[in-house]
């Protein structure tokens, strides 16, 4: 699957919930679990559906304001191509 377009939405995809493992957050699908920490778990929050890639990719950069932001952006790309071929995200 191809990165997210600067303008797509990224979303969990349906049967996709938030969930909890004990305290920790995790992601339910249909063929399984995903526990989220960190980083991970930080762009997993930001995508609602409501932002764009750019506005993620953004947020992100302003958090982590030492990283390269063009590194950022293929890291962040790469994360959500590899959620969408698990079909946890869709965008």
């Amino acid at each position: 699957m191809a990165a997210p377009a600067d303008y797509s939405r990224p979303h969990l995809a349906p049967g996709c919930r938030w969930g909890k493992q004990g305290e920790d957050p995790v992601v339910l699908y249909p063929e399984g679990m995903i526990r989220l920490q960190g980083t991970g778990r930080n762009i997993l929050e930001l995508c609602d559906g409501q932002r764009t890639f750019q506005e993620i990719v953004t947020v992100l950069a302003e958090q982590y304001q030492r990283g390269d932001p063009e590194r950022i952006r293929s890291d962040v790309a790469a994360f959500l191509e590899a959620l969408s071929q698990k079909r946890v995200v869709d965008y």
